[in-house]
């Protein structure tokens, strides 16, 4: 029970890498809020589902408000809601570029603008970010979603700088994925996906739950020493 009397919101809970970090955190006693436009996809116990657009600054700020009311705290936050817009750059339209920065980049910004001084008040926390290892290498194709990933890593190295500068152990770390089998990959032909899992030193895909093993990590005290760091987790895809 590695995060008994914990309070930790995930965003982008209701499915895929969030749903399975929202369980993973439950089972090691949080209190889990998922945040999420869409439907819960399961059921897990500890686990409560909250709609929240984080695009919507208002939103943003009366989710952190009722948040503190209801628990008084929050201890972890991970920033996994996140969407694609793909097309080649040339062909990129400015809603697409837009709609995918404000999500995956802004959308971090109008909940840590708040919950990184609420741990510091408290004495410490953790901030872990959902990146992606197109944010670390780039992909043809993906110019807004690239951009917006690699924004994250930034962002998380200068929170980790910002939110302990007064000596309050708040921890900003980033996982970026690799190629994870959610339900987006599940509609891609199985040529293709034995391509990426051929890309990879391990040969296959990730799961959702390898990610939410290392999110488990970083929230919990064994993770004490580590912050502004970018965990990469991508079965050495680009060793």
């Amino acid at each position: 029970m590695k995060l008994q009397g914990k309070v930790a919101v995930v965003t982008g809970g209701a499915k895929g890498i969030g749903a399975e970090i929202a369980k993973a955190f439950a089972l090691e006693g949080a209190t889990v809020i998922a945040a999420d436009m869409g439907e819960m996809t399961y059921q897990a116990k500890n686990v409560f589902a909250y709609s929240l657009n984080v695009t919507d600054v208002a939103g943003c700020k009366a989710f952190f408000d009722e948040v503190i009311a209801k628990y008084g705290k929050i201890d972890v936050l991970v920033n996994n809601a996140g969407i694609t817009r793909d097309a080649m750059t040339y062909k990129m339209t400015d809603e697409a570029w837009d709609l995918v920065l404000n999500v995956n980049l802004k959308g971090l910004f109008n909940l840590v603008r708040y919950v990184g001084p609420q741990m510091e008040a408290i004495g410490g926390g953790s901030i872990i970010n959902i990146s992606s290892v197109v944010g670390v290498f780039g992909n043809i194709g993906q110019a807004n979603y690239s951009a917006s990933k690699a924004g994250v890593i930034g962002l998380t190295m200068t929170w980790a700088k910002e939110f302990a500068r007064k000596g309050v152990p708040v921890r900003v770390n980033a996982i970026a994925p690799g190629y994870v089998m959610t339900d987006i990959l599940k509609t891609v032909p199985e040529d293709l996906l034995k391509k990426f899992a051929d890309m990879t030193m391990l040969k296959r895909l990730g799961q959702p739950e390898e990610i939410a093993k290392v999110a488990t990590f970083l929230a919990s005290d064994d993770a004490s020493y580590i912050t502004g760091q970018t965990i990469n987790v991508n079965g050495g895809m680009r060793l």
